[in-house]
C-alpha cells in the first residue's frame, strides 16, 4: 500500500496540477490582503468577510475546484495511460489500492487548502485560535468528502472533470444556494455547518444557512466512507484492460 501511495503522490504533484491548486488556494488570502490594504483599519465587516470570502470564495469555489483537480486524477490518470492494469496485478487487495489513492489526494490537497484558509482568516482578523482550528477541521473534512466523490467520478467516467464541474456548479452552487434543505446532501453545507458548529461566535453570519453540527459531521464522514466504498466497488467489478 505504501508503494501505491508514494506512486500516487508523485503522479499528483506534477508542476501544472500542483501550481493550479496553490494558485486557487491563494486567491482568498489575496482578496483578504487586497481589502485590508485598500480599506486600512476598517477592513471588511465580519459578516461580509465570512459570507463573501470564506463562504462564497473559499468553501464554495476553491475547496471543490482544488480538490476536483486532484481527486479526478487519482484514478483518471491510471485509466488514461493504461497503468491501472499494472496496479491490479500487484499483490494488494483492492481496498488498499483505493485507500492509497484517496489518501494521496487528501495528503496533497488538504494541507494546501487549510493553509490558504488559515492565512485568509489571519489576514482578516488576526490569530483567533478557536476560529483558526475550526476552519482547519472543517476544511479537512470537506476536502476528504470531496476527494472521495471525485476519486469515484474518475473511475466511472472518462469525462470526470466535466461531470464534477457540473456537479459543483449546479448542485453545490445553484441548487444549494436556492434550496436550504440541500444542505443535508451537500459537502458545502456540511463544511459550513461544521465551521459554525465548532465556533458559532466567530462564524455567526453562517447561522441562517447551516444545519445542525452533529448532522453535518455525520454527513461529511458518511459521504467520505460511502464514496470510498463506491470507488472500491467499481474498482473490484470493472474490467481492467
Amino acid at each position: 500500500m505504501q508503494e501505491v501511495y508514494r506512486l500516487s503522490i508523485r503522479q499528483l504533484t506534477g508542476p501544472l496540477r500542483l501550481g493550479l491548486i496553490l494558485l486557487l488556494s491563494a486567491l482568498p488570502a489575496g482578496l483578504a490582503a487586497l481589502v485590508v490594504l485598500t480599506t486600512g483599519d476598517e477592513g471588511l465587516e465580519r459578516d461580509d468577510f465570512v459570507n463573501v470570502v470564506l463562504n462564497g470564495l473559499l468553501v464554495a469555489g476553491v475547496l471543490p475546484l482544488a480538490t476536483m483537480t486532484l481527486g479526478t486524477a487519482a484514478f483518471g490518470n491510471e485509466l488514461e495511460d493504461g497503468t491501472l492494469a499494472n496496479l491490479s496485478l500487484m499483490p494488494l487487495p483492492r481496498w488498499q489500492i483505493a485507500l492509497a489513492k484517496l489518501l494521496a489526494a487528501l495528503t496533497i490537497c488538504g494541507p494546501v487548502i487549510i493553509a490558504g484558509g488559515v492565512a485568509t482568516y489571519l489576514i482578516g482578523f488576526g490569530l483567533e485560535i478557536r476560529a483558526v482550528l475550526s476552519l482547519a477541521v472543517a476544511l479537512l473534512l470537506g476536502t476528504a468528502a470531496y476527494s472521495a466523490i471525485f476519486a469515484w467520478t474518475g473511475l466511472v467516467t472518462g469525462r470526470a472533470l466535466a461531470v464534477s464541474l457540473l456537479y459543483v456548479i449546479i448542485w453545490e452552487g445553484v441548487i444549494g444556494s436556492l434550496i436550504r434543505g440541500v444542505g443535508y446532501l451537500s459537502v458545502r453545507g456540511y463544511t459550513l455547518s461544521i465551521l459554525h458548529g465548532l465556533d458559532s461566535a466567530a462564524f455567526e453570519p453562517l447561522g441562517g444557512q447551516v444545519i445542525s453540527f452533529p448532522t453535518a459531521l455525520a454527513g461529511a464522514l458518511l459521504v467520505t466512507v460511502a464514496f470510498y466504498g463506491l470507488a472500491l466497488l467499481r474498482l473490484t467489478r470493472m474490467d481492467i484492460p
